[in-house]
Parts: C-alpha cells; structure tokens; sequence
C-alpha cells in the first residue's frame, strides 16, 4: 500500500481519480493499492518562543537575542484532526511507502517534509513532480516519481528560509518594539520593501518642479523640436534667432525595425500585468491563478520561469489554437513559432504559466470574474508570445541652425504581428485603450529648404510616481541589479512577494489609496518612522537579495545550510548588542498615535488600548486581551471595566469589591490577580483580603 499526501483536500480529490482510490474515508481516500489525504496548507510549523522557554512569552529585552540550538516543531491550531489521520496512515504496517504530491515547489516541499519529520517517519519517499493538475499529467508523473532524496536540498533551502525569517521576526521586533514603546512588526523581506516604499514618498515629497522650455520650428507641414533647455532666456534667445529664418533639412534616416513578442508569463510577470490591466492586488492573482490550476485550466503558477522546455515543441501548436478560441475569431490565420518560447537552460523546476488542454470546450464564462480574467491574460500571452515579430519603419528628420539641433521622429507599422493579436483581445473589453497609431511624417528629402515659425513650448518636469502593485513588485524583483548573473533576482520569491505587501498593510506600516485600477502604496506615519530608526542591516533590498541568492546556493548544493543560518544568527546578535535606541524617536512614533493607552501590555511592553471588545495588545501578533465579556468577571456579576484594566496592568491585581457567590448567594471582597502564561485566553486568579484581628 502506498500513502499519497497532497497539499489540499482538491488536488488530493484530483489525485484519487487518476488513480483509483475512489472510497471515501475519514480524512482520506482508499482505492487500488493507494491512500490518498491531504494536508491543509502547513499543518506543521516552526513553534514560538514560548516553547523554549516559558520565559519568552513576556517579550523582555534581556533575554535577546532568541536563538534556538534545538529547532522545535509545533501542529498548526486547528489542524490537530488531519494530522492525526495522516500519522495513523503512515504507521500503518501495510504501507510501505510515502508519495509526496504537495506543489512543486520550495513551500510544497517544506509542508510535506514537516510533517514527515514531526511524525517521526522512516519511510522511503517518492516525490509527484508536476507542472499541471490534468489527468494526463498526473498520470504521466506516476509514470516517472522520483526518489525524495533528489529535493532534500530544496527542504533544507525552504527550512532555512523559515528559521531566518523567525530568527530576525522574532528577534527584531522584540527589540524594536521594547525600545519604542510600540508593537514595530520587523522580518526579513517586510522591512527593506518598506524601506523602498519610504525612500520613494520621500522623493515625492521633496520633489520640486523645475521649469524647462522646448524651442520648435514650425515649417509648415512638418514641426522640428530642439532639446530641453533650463534657462527661458536661453530659449527665448534661440527662438529670436530662428524665427522667419531659412532652415536646411540636415539629414533624413529611415530604418526598418522589429520587435519580438512578450515572453511567456512568470507569476510576478502576470501579477503587474493584472495590477496594470485590470486593478488586481498581487495577492488576488494569485488565489485567481491557483485556483485556476487547481481547475486544471492553467499550468503550475509559482514559477520564476517564461519559457518550456524541448519535449513540449510537439504540443504547443494546438494547445495555441485551443487556447486562441477564447478570444479571437475563427477566421485569423495564426502564426505559431513555437521555438521562440523554449528554451531548457531557462526552466529549473517549472516553466512558464501557460493554458492546458483543460481548456478546450470549457465555458469560460461559468468561471468566476477574477479567474476569467486572469485566464484570458495567460492566454492571449500564449498566442502572442509564439506570433511574429511587429515591423515597423521609423524615421529621423534632422535639421541645425544656431548651434542647436531639432529633429522630428515618424513610426509606421509596416506588419502587425504579435500586436494584431493583443489588438483582438483589447477590442473585446469595453473599456477604451490606447491603440498604437503610425505617427507618418510627410515626404522630406535631405536639403530641402522652409521658412521656420519659431515658439517656445514650456513644461514642467513631473515627480516620481507612487509604487503600486505593478512598479512595487518590479523593485522587489530588480533591487539587486549591482549584481551579476544572479539567478534568483531580488527580494522574496515569486510565491512569497504578495504576501509581503499585505502583511505590510496589515500591520498598519503602509496602506492602499486610490481607485480601483489606480491604487498605490503609501507608508503609514509608523512605517515612515520604522525605517527611520531601523539600521541599514536589516532595511537594506540589496543584503536581502544577496540572502535570497544564497537560499539559492543551498539548493544547488554549493553552500551549507549551517553557513547560512550562521550568519543570520551573527547578524542578530550584532544588532542586539550594539543599536542604540535614537534619540527623539518617540516622539517620532507618539507624534500620530491614535487611541488612548490605558497601560503596558505584561507580555511585550506595547501598549495596550480600548476597543468595542476589550482591553487589546496593538501589537497583533502578541495577542495579550482583556475581554470585557469574561466568564471570570461575569461569574462574579462584575464588569471588566477601564479602570479595573488599568489597575491589573499597573500592578498585577485589583481589589474588586461585593463579588456574588452563586454557591453561596452572597457577596464578598476579593483580590484579582492577573495570571498571564502567554495563552490564548488572559487568566486570573482570587485571593482574600485579611480582615483586621485576623
């Protein structure tokens, strides 16, 4: 018998099909010599820092930095039940092996792999590597599993992934947190995104216009423009000089050009296009197109690739018809180069999003708006990418008078290629767009003579825009252009970007503004005074980059998981035992506090404020809550009330007087103490005041 373990209850549904396994258990699926269960999402996780030491759930500035010799490993709340069920199934004797069937992928193979470990398993493993969730490819990966010591080096990669990110999480907003007096959510990839987003507002708040002023020569049908001058003396001065005077046509150059189709899409590829296009959040492709792999409509999406591969060429061309039914009409002739889009040396584990042959006869239209629109970008990239190069002619008027120079360009599109095919799909939105128009000059030849009608057109130079989903997530994947041949560019990975730039919201450092297709980050006044204070360590895109590269050397086996982690914990401890707090910086963070705080929080020193539901840690991932429905008060016929809070946040315990005893039916005094162990709930404990004689 042999245990199958997919990441989601869908994909292991899809997996029992191909295969047989069509007897539906508790938690799992039995059939043809196979069990089939699934994990949801991670069911095993790094534990807090609690687990090492009950200490730890104070958040404490001596007892930084947190380094954990010992990894611990802890099931994810609520998932307790499946992970039950799948180490029944892995202890039993008439299993004797282990599929691994989670995504393809760096975290797909750390969810399995936890679990793995966490249950103790010596199992040998095979490992389902696809690129598609159709019946055909999954069948064709049972044909060919592989051993699961071929990805031990892609686990190590994720694990060590996962042990930085706590390591500098955990240990950096502790530190940044106790220091200001406020909950300053820190992580690896989070803070130098936000620290691009800062730099970029502050260059739009400091930006000043400058005035710059374009001399033209008006010679009737045609208009020649000089270059950018600063000074409107000086143009005014060129402009009096060519005025009414002869001017010599130079030169007249006319070369044809031609450019290549748009590569296949990568995920972040396809995330700017559906931000630009469409207003999507990167986060929401995402779900879009992996719920859309999931339908068996699309191929694997958290790839960094924008080619397939050689055993591929034979498929393409009717998967490209298929796929051009979506949107084109029946009668275009089609060009499909299919050499333009493969090329092995460019897919690692996956290649480019492409459509599948799911989608044939599939009504498009059934599909969600979101999922249909981002299935119609993936498949209008397939049909342009394998169409022809665009050709046009663009020509160069020159003229000189004065010492300056004027020129006018002309571009006629002399084929549409690859364009007629975008141009199709454009045409089917109702909202206008921009059609590329030939801006064809008239017939000049080399020589020629006009009489010019000189003016001055004056303008203005324009600020840096906002970051939006598009332009942030091009930052995050060029912000190490200084270094060379890198194989992984960037901050993040393309699974993992989306996720940062919601967390940065979440946590109350940056915020969207803007309409629906125009939104744009902007750093909050606590982002803005986080990366103020924060030390070019840990706000820095490029030592990021040069991390996530390293994650990359891992695994190709060509740098140890141990040197990695070495210098992670090294820079920690640097950063613990040498910042200094910056001086005024409270202010800095006080000045826009909003709410009043009625105390410390006992757990992490943030403070702690009122709410419709109670007495709350502004630090989220604390936790620290005091509700005003509480069964312990309740009980008691009392109400947890401001001042009640405020006083078990100063010293630990209040005195609450005329307590109802429901076993006794009467009331006393007692002495409320505040019981924190870190959990979910805050506990309390009773005690009696002595009475006087006693």
């Amino acid at each position: 018998m042999k245990l199958i373990i997919a990441e989601k209850p869908s994909v292991a549904q899809s997996i029992a099909t191909v295969i047989g396994a069509d007897s539906r258990k508790d938690g799992y699926m039995e059939g043809k010599g196979y069990l089939v269960s699934w994990c949801v999402g991670h069911l095993v996780e790094l534990a807090s820092a609690d687990c090492y030491d009950d200490k730890y759930a104070k958040w404490q500035y001596e007892d930084l930095p947190i380094l954990p010799s010992n990894w611990k490993y802890v099931i994810s709340k609520g998932k307790e039940k499946q992970m039950k069920i799948i180490g029944e199934l892995m202890k039993r004797s008439d299993v004797n092996e282990i599929i691994a069937a989670t995504d393809s992928g760096r975290e797909g193979e750390l969810i399995f792999r936890l679990v793995y470990e966490k249950l103790s398993c010596k199992k040998p493993i095979k490992r389902l590597w696809i690129s598609s969730m159709e019946e055909s490819a999954i069948a064709e990966g049972f044909k060919n599993l592989r051993n699961g010591s071929d990805y031990e080096l892609l686990y190590q990669s994720a694990l060590c992934r996962a042990k930085a990110d706590w390591i500098v999480g955990i240990n950096a907003t502790r530190l940044f947190s106790l220091l200001y007096g406020q909950t300053l959510n820190v992580g690896r990839v989070m803070s130098p995104t936000l620290a691009m987003m800062v730099e970029r507002e502050e260059n739009i708040t400091n930006f000043k216009a400058t005035p710059f002023y374009i001399v033209q020569l008006d010679l009737g049908n045609l208009t020649l423009s000089g270059e950018r001058l600063q000074e409107k003396q000086e143009a005014e001065t060129l402009r009096n000089a060519c005025d009414g005077q002869n001017i010599t046509i130079e030169s007249v150059e006319r070369k044809e050009k031609s450019e290549k189709p748009p590569k296949l899409y990568d995920l972040t590829t396809l995330q700017r296009d559906a931000n630009r296009q469409l207003g999507f959040t990167a986060e929401q492709t995402l779900e879009y197109v992996q719920s859309l792999y999931e339908k068996k409509l699309v191929t694997y999406p958290r790839t960094d690739s924008r080619y397939v591969t050689e055993d591929m060429k034979d498929s393409i061309p009717a998967l490209v018809k298929m796929t051009a039914g979506f949107f084109m009409p029946e009668d275009v002739q089609l060009s499909i180069n299919t050499g333009q889009i493969i090329d092995n040396s460019k897919v690692s584990d996956h290649h480019g999003i492409i459509t599948t042959l799911g989608v044939e006869n599939y009504d498009i239209h059934s599909l969600p708006f979101g999922e249909r629109e981002v299935l119609l970008l993936i498949a209008v990239r397939l049909v342009c990418a394998v169409e022809d190069n665009c050709r046009y002619a663009e020509t160069l008027i020159t003229a000189k008078y004065s010492g300056a120079i004027f020129t006018a360009k002309g571009k006629t599109i002399l084929e549409d290629g690859w364009k007629s095919v975008q141009k199709i799909y454009l045409d089917t939105k109702k909202e206008q767009h921009q059609e590329e128009k030939d801006t064809t000059l008239p017939p000049i030849t080399q020589g020629e003579l006009f009489t010019a009608k000189a003016t001055i057109k004056e303008g203005k130079t324009s600020p840096p825009k906002h970051f939006t989903d598009d332009t942030l997530l091009s930052a995050m994947e060029n912000s190490n252009n200084a270094v060379d041949d890198t194989e992984r560019k960037g901050i993040g990975t393309p699974a993992t970007r989306a996720g940062i730039l919601e967390k940065l919201i979440k946590t109350g450092l940056a915020e969207r503004k803007g309409q629906k297709k125009t939104k744009h980050f902007i750093p909050t006044h606590k982002g803005i005074a986080l990366i103020t204070v924060l030390p070019e360590v840990i706000k820095s895109a490029q030592l990021t980059a040069e991390w996530e590269e390293q994650l990359k050397q891992i695994e190709h086996g060509t740098l140890s998981p141990m040197t990695f982690l070495d210098g992670i914990s090294h820079m920690t401890k640097d950063l613990v035992s040498t910042y200094k707090i910056i001086d005024g910086a409270n202010t800095l963070f006080s000045s826009k506090s909003k709410g009043e705080s009625i105390g410390k929080c006992p757990r992490c020193g943030s403070h702690v404020k009122e709410n419709k539901k109670g007495f709350c840690c502004e630090n989220r991932a604390c936790g620290f809550a005091l509700w005003k429905e509480n069964k312990f008060f309740t009980a008691k016929k009392k109400k947890l009330t401001k001042t009640i809070a405020r006083e078990l946040l100063k010293n630990g315990k209040v005195v609450l007087k005329g307590c109802y005893s429901e076993r006794t039916g009467k009331t006393y005094d007692a002495i409320i103490i505040l019981n924190d162990n870190g959990g979910k709930y805050v506990n309390f404990k009773m005690e009696f005041p002595t009475k006087k004689g006693r």
